[in-house]
C-alpha cells in the first residue's frame, strides 16, 4: 500500500527536459513514476517505490519547496539554484544532465555602455552580483519571457539567461557576450529532513551517484 505523502519521501521535479534526464537515474534507486507528468494531470505521481513520491512542479519553485520542507529531494538547475540563493538545504550532487550557460547576450556590433548598463532577466540576483562583482553600474529589469525581445525594442542594452545550442539568440539577432557561470542540474536536499531521513536519503543518494555518468 502507497505511504501517504507526509510519510513518503518526495522528490519535487518540473516538467520537461530535467524530468526526462533525471528519471534514468532515480530508476538506478528503483524510483519509476507510474504516470507521465506530460499527459497525466496529478502533481503528485506514485512510483515503483511505495515510500517515494514526486512532486511535479515549476523549475523555479523546486528550491522553495525544498527549503521549506514541503518536499524533502529536488533536482534543479545550478542557474536556479545560485538566484534562490541556497537557504534551507544542501547541494547533494552535481548530476551533469541539462547542461548549458548563463550568458549575457546583446548585439555584436554595439558594445555594451561604460555607464549603467540596463540589464533584462529572469535571474535577478544573478546578474546584480555578476555586474556588482566587475564594478559595473547595472540596473536590472525583470521579466518573466521572451528575453531577446528587450534589446530588440530598446527596453535594455543586454540580457541575462540560460544559453544552450545559441539558436534563440541567433535568430533575434543576438550573440553571447560574457559566460557567467556553467549550468547543470543539482540534486538537493532539506536541511532538516537529512537528518531525520538520513539513512533512506544516503542510500538514495549512492544509487543515483553510482548512476551519474561525468562527460
Amino acid at each position: 500500500m502507497s505511504k501517504p505523502i507526509h510519510q513518503a519521501l518526495t522528490i519535487a521535479l518540473s516538467k520537461g527536459r530535467i524530468f526526462k534526464e533525471t528519471i534514468p537515474l532515480l530508476k538506478a534507486a528503483g524510483i519509476e513514476p507510474l504516470d507521465d507528468p506530460e499527459t497525466s494531470r496529478k502533481l503528485i505521481l506514485d512510483t515503483t517505490r511505495d515510500d517515494v513520491k514526486i512532486v511535479i512542479i515549476r523549475a523555479t519553485d523546486v528550491p522553495t519547496y525544498v527549503q521549506y520542507g514541503a518536499a524533502d529531494l529536488g533536482v534543479t538547475g545550478k542557474d536556479v539554484l545560485m538566484e534562490h540563493g541556497g537557504e534551507g538545504l544542501y547541494e547533494l550532487l552535481d548530476l551533469h544532465i541539462a547542461k548549458c550557460k548563463l550568458m549575457v547576450a546583446g548585439f555584436a556590433d554595439q558594445p555594451l555602455p561604460t555607464g549603467t548598463v540596463h540589464v533584462a532577466t529572469k535571474f535577478v540576483n544573478c546578474a546584480r552580483r555578476y555586474f556588482s562583482s566587475q564594478g559595473r553600474q547595472a540596473e536590472i529589469i525583470k521579466l518573466y519571457g521572451s528575453m531577446e525581445l528587450a534589446p530588440i525594442v530598446g527596453l535594455a542594452d543586454c540580457i541575462v539567461d540560460v544559453v544552450d545550442t545559441g539558436s534563440t539568440l541567433k535568430a533575434n539577432g543576438l550573440v553571447p557576450l560574457e559566460p557567467m557561470f556553467d549550468v547543470s542540474s543539482r540534486l538537493i536536499v532539506n536541511k532538516a529532513s537529512l537528518k531525520t531521513r538520513h539513512l533512506p536519503i544516503k542510500s538514495m543518494l549512492r544509487q543515483i551517484e553510482a548512476a551519474v555518468t561525468v562527460t
